[in-house]
Formats: structure tokens, sequence, C-alpha cells
């Protein structure tokens, strides 16, 4: 099996990590994964905000906890989050974010960096306080939030993979 489909199917969603920050040139990397996703008609609507500043990731876990009704920490103590956001107006624009969440997350495990996907993104850029961090970070409001790539390194063996489910594949 190639080294690509390896990663494809090995990676897993880890939820608790160490407080280890992952060093800068492997983020670059994955960032440069994120920005050569396919996007409908090569338009390239989402864009990434790569967040390592621990006070604004307490801030953007806060507000996803608010949003999911608890007072816990959605990211699990990663050390990286990168913020996948898309431009409203391209009709594509939550098919472009998906594939930079999939980039980022398999480019992630390909060079030994944990991931998982966070929701509420589209909520969170909603409220007042959200809409203050897309200023801050020179986006309009016409940017929603697709989602919350986390990355760190698990403080916990990976999870093993579920079983496929029966009719996954149909050949026609």
């Amino acid at each position: 099996m190639n080294d690509t489909l390896k990663t494809l199917m090995e990676r897993r969603s880890v939820r608790s990590y160490k407080p280890d920050q992952i060093p800068e040139d492997v983020l670059e990397q994955i960032l440069l994964a994120g920005e050569y996703a396919p996007s409908g008609m090569g338009m390239q609507s989402a864009v990434m905000v790569a967040v390592q500043d621990p006070e604004t990731i307490r801030t953007l876990s806060r507000i996803n906890a608010e949003i999911m009704g608890t007072d816990g920490d959605p990211f699990y103590g990663a050390p990286t989050v990168v913020v996948v956001l898309a431009d409203r107006r391209r009709g594509t624009c939550v098919e472009d974010g998906s594939l930079v969440m999939g980039n980022l997350m398999n480019a992630a495990f390909s060079l030994g960096v944990d991931s998982c996907w966070i929701h509420r993104a589209r909520e969170t850029y909603e409220t007042e306080e959200g809409k203050a961090l897309l200023k801050k970070w020179g986006l309009s409001e016409d940017y929603i939030g697709i989602g919350n790539c986390i990355l760190g390194y698990s403080d916990q063996p990976l999870p093993q993979p579920k079983p496929r489910k029966e009719g996954f594949v149909i050949r026609a």
C-alpha cells in the first residue's frame, strides 16, 4: 500500500492532547496542504487562520462550548487551532472549506501530528465576538466558519478504527 493510502486509512480523530506545540516548519507543511485543497472552479473561497496564541484559543474554546451548552474544552487541550472559513458568496464555500479541512487532517497525520475536526465554527462567527475576531483577522462578515482543525500530539494511544458499514460502496 502506498503512503498516501496508508495515511488516509490510519488517520484518526484525537480528543486528548499534550501541551507540546507543533514545530513551525511542520505547521507550515500542514497549512500548505490546506492551500492546495481542491476548490470549486479553482476559486479558492476558503481561508485558514492558524491560531497558536493560548488566549485566543481559550476564547474560541469558550465560545464553542457556550454554543454547545457546556463549559468543557471542545478543543481538548490542543495547542494549535486552524480555523477554516470560506466566502459565503461562492456557491461551493462549504465544500471548498471541507476539502481544506480534509487536507489539513491528512497532511498532519502524515507528519506525525494528530488532529480532529471540531464543529460549531459557523455559529461561532455569527456571534458578535466571532464577528469581532473576523474583523481582527482582516476578514469581512462574508466569511462563514466551516470547521476548526485542532492540531497537536495525542497523550493517549490512537483509537482503533470502527468497522466500515455494510453497503458503503455501491457499484452501479
